[in-house]
């Protein structure tokens, strides 16, 4: 695919700086994969828009401002999301740990990433919404913790540690570095986060596998390069999104039917990675990149032929399309019917900002409202809250 993908131009693009972050931020940087291709897609920007990891500050304000109002359906979502268990300032930290392993033996540490990096995020977004400092500063915790203490991520998922929930630290840190009480983070520290991530993270989620396996790295690299305000590890993900011939959007979902590469392997596989490229899309738009709209909103197709099927319906199937190393000959029934929490900020951007039909995806949304939590670390989830416009 070699167009070059659209850009919008309402957002203003804020000249933010970090002390070690940048092109110049991550030796080798030029060799990530995707970086130096010939032909290589970049999105053309000049500086990156903070806070800018799935929420702007416009967002945040309107989601603080509708809570306060006591607006629907914002209120519903908030009480939903104020109850849970991640979003209370009493939240016992379970990091941080030097080692994190995923997917090999006791895979220790593991739980606790994902744990405190939801923790971290939700306690962020309490501190915007409420104003309350006690949540600010269990984020700020947590946070430091982990910045303090880890230095590899293993095992044979390490990828999906690293993206999964690298992406969610992302956005907590994000909301932190951008809104914190004033005097909460000093630039020593938040220059140690940022070297964290490129030093712990960046190496695990550059490879760019396959399938849901590779979008959770491109995800992660997205997410983390915006926090790390770095415009080369941006491109670089911007790139593998548009060109990654095993987990960019045209090889993930295909043209012509939304048929998404492993609609065959499970219903929570496939709905994994269209919240994947949900989230990247939801930040791109707030750097000021339409990829919602990439090939023709080829994503919207995925949400509706994936809703449709799981509401019941009939819908095309090619044996042929899948993943690189692996096709599936029939779609699956494994979780049909079961919805994952990704639906609410899909259908706000198709229909109610771009004015989209998305019948399925909206039947889906209506039913789960309001959306709830994430499937352990895997998306925001509290779409209905987070998402609604």
């Amino acid at each position: 695919m070699n167009e070059q993908p659209p850009h919008h131009n309402r957002r203003r693009f804020l000249k933010l700086t970090v002390a070690g972050a940048g092109a110049a931020g991550l030796a080798g940087a030029g060799a990530l994969a995707g970086a130096d291709q010939a032909g290589a897609v970049t999105s053309g920007l000049t500086a990156l828009t903070h806070p800018g990891v799935l929420h702007s500050r416009a967002d945040l304000d309107r989601i603080r401002d509708k809570v306060a109002a006591g607006a629907a359906p914002w209120t519903g979502g908030y009480t939903v999301f104020a109850a849970d268990f991640f979003s209370s300032s009493s939240y016992v930290v379970a990091g941080g740990r030097a080692t994190v392993t995923r997917g090999s033996g006791t895979e220790a540490g593991n739980a606790e990433l994902w744990y405190d990096c939801n923790a971290a995020y939700q306690n962020a977004l309490m501190w915007y919404i409420t104003g309350n400092t006690a949540h600010a500063y269990k984020s700020l915790e947590i946070i430091k913790s982990w910045t303090a203490a880890l230095q590899e991520i293993n095992g044979t998922d390490a990828e999906l540690a690293a993206g999964i929930y690298g992406a969610k630290l992302a956005a907590a840190v994000e909301i932190m570095h951008y809104t914190g009480p004033a005097g909460s983070w000093s630039q020593s520290e938040l220059d140690a986060t940022v070297a964290m991530f490129k030093n712990v993270f960046v190496p695990r989620v550059n490879v760019y596998g396959d399938g849901a396996y590779g979008l959770m790295g491109l995800k992660g690299m997205l997410q983390i390069a915006v926090a790390c305000n770095d415009l080369t590890l941006f491109n670089d993900a911007y790139n593998a999104f548009y060109t990654h011939s095993c987990c960019g959007l045209t090889k993930l979902v295909q043209s012509g039917t939304g048929q998404c590469a492993e609609s065959g392997r499970t219903q929570g596989y496939t709905q994994l990675i269209l919240g994947a490229l949900a989230e990247i899309c939801q930040t791109g738009w707030i750097q000021g990149l339409d990829m919602y709209g990439a090939s023709g909103s080829l994503l919207l197709s995925g949400f509706e032929y994936t809703a449709k099927y799981n509401l019941g319906g009939n819908v095309p199937y090619d044996g042929s399309f899948g993943r690189c190393n692996w096709h599936w000959s029939t779609i699956s029934s494994d979780g049909r019917g079961s919805f994952k929490p990704i639906y609410e900020m899909a259908y706000h951007h198709y229909v109610k900002r771009a004015g989209k039909s998305a019948p399925y995806t909206a039947q889906v949304a209506s039913s789960l409202r309001p959306e709830g939590a994430p499937t352990q670390c895997d998306q925001p989830g509290f779409g209905t809250l987070l998402f609604s416009l």
